[in-house]
């Protein structure tokens, strides 16, 4: 049992069980792939660095040489865009190849300022970003010196470029941390479904067995045939608490309301305990009959291990479930069972109650 309990935990889950996905699955990230047209759209704010090179009185070979630099400024900040890991490198080439437009265009090199605070923002890793960051932040305070006419308030322009690099930065990370989160709570959700289900399946089963067993341990002397049916039936209930427990464990069990209604008399009448129906799957909501399903199926169980109850009516309607015995009825608190249940029907928007009978215990389950 146990290697075939490890292959159904093989099973890929499904959608359907909102269980966990792939990075293989998940959508390509746009950003990853298309960066680089960002930074592309962006470098026709170069042409400020390009005019103060037209109108600089140096050499021709001097200007050459300055828009040779800017023409690899705008390829180096491109590929930071474009190649992760090599960031650093096109960071590094950038600033060189502005630095290297000094003897040109002289202060009018900030005007590179907010391509190096952008890449940086977006591209490097933590927390380097926010030192580099810091460095070009306080770049344009140089446009205080006056120097040739460079206008003296230019920092009051760059400043919000540089805040709104820094604000997709952090937002951006904010992201990726809600997405990790709603990927740990899925799958924290997941495992609880799978326990929950695993519990009510083999609870049910484990106590069908029993009950069985105890019939034929009685039975093998005065009845050897009712005997020999009563472990036929041992061996089937066995197979079958197999198959649901793999499936289960796949994700792919769903209860069955005319399957647990009509097994519960069955499991009832083992432990000698008579069962009244009142009303038809018919009459119940289509939406919820395999919540319905499950609450049965445990309540069922409860009935048989702990009531010790001579009779259980069931009744179905329109708006849920209910299941009275006249056993010793409820006391102590809640168990797994229960709980799982209560969560199934919380989760589906619905209340149960579990309250004394006259004898016994009363589980009402109303839904929406």
């Amino acid at each position: 049992m146990d290697g075939d309990l490890l292959a159904a935990g093989d099973v890929g889950r499904t959608p359907q069980s909102g269980a966990h996905v792939s990075d293989a699955q998940l959508p390509p990230n746009p950003w990853e792939k298309w960066g680089w047209a960002f930074a592309a759209i962006w470098l026709v704010f170069l042409v400020f660095p390009i005019v103060a090179v037209t109108d600089s009185s140096l050499p021709a070979a001097a200007k050459a040489g300055a828009f040779l630099c800017i023409a690899g400024f705008a390829v180096a900040n491109v590929l930071g865009y474009s190649h992760h890991r090599s960031t650093w490198v096109c960071l590094a080439v950038c600033v060189v190849l502005a630095l290297a437009t000094v003897p040109v265009i002289g202060i009018d090199v900030i005007s590179f300022t907010p391509y190096l605070a952008i890449l940086s923002a977006l591209e490097l890793p933590s927390p380097a970003w926010k030192w580099a960051v810091g460095v070009w932040f306080v770049a344009p305070v140089f446009s205080l010196l006056d120097i040739d006419g460079f206008p003296t308030y230019f920092f009051l322009m760059l400043w919000p470029i540089i805040l709104g690099a820094v604000m997709l930065r952090i937002f951006g990370e904010r992201e990726q941390l809600a997405i990790a989160a709603r990927g740990e709570h899925a799958l924290v959700s997941e495992r609880e479904r799978v326990a929950r289900d695993v519990h009510d399946v083999l609870g049910h089963s484990l106590t069908a067995l029993s009950v069985k067993a105890e019939l034929a341990a009685r039975l093998v002397d005065l009845d050897p045939e009712r005997a020999k049916e009563e472990l036929e039936s041992i061996q089937a209930t066995a197979r079958q608490a197999l198959a649901e427990v793999r499936a289960t464990v796949g994700g792919l069990r769903a209860g069955n309301l005319e399957a647990e209604l009509a097994a519960a008399p069955r499991v009832l009448a083992d432990a000698g305990i008579s069962t009244s129906v009142v009303g038809d799957v018919a009459d119940t909501d289509p939406r919820h009959r395999a919540l319905m399903a499950w609450v049965l199926r445990e309540s069922v169980t409860n009935v048989v291990r702990h009531a010790r109850a001579r009779s259980v009516v069931i009744e179905l309607g329109p708006d849920g479930i209910t299941v009275t015995d006249d056993g010793a009825g409820c006391s102590g608190a809640e168990g797994n069972g229960l709980r799982g249940m209560r969560e199934r029907v919380s989760g589906a928007g619905g209340t149960l109650d579990v309250s004394p009978g006259t004898p016994g215990t009363r589980v009402r389950v109303a839904l929406p």
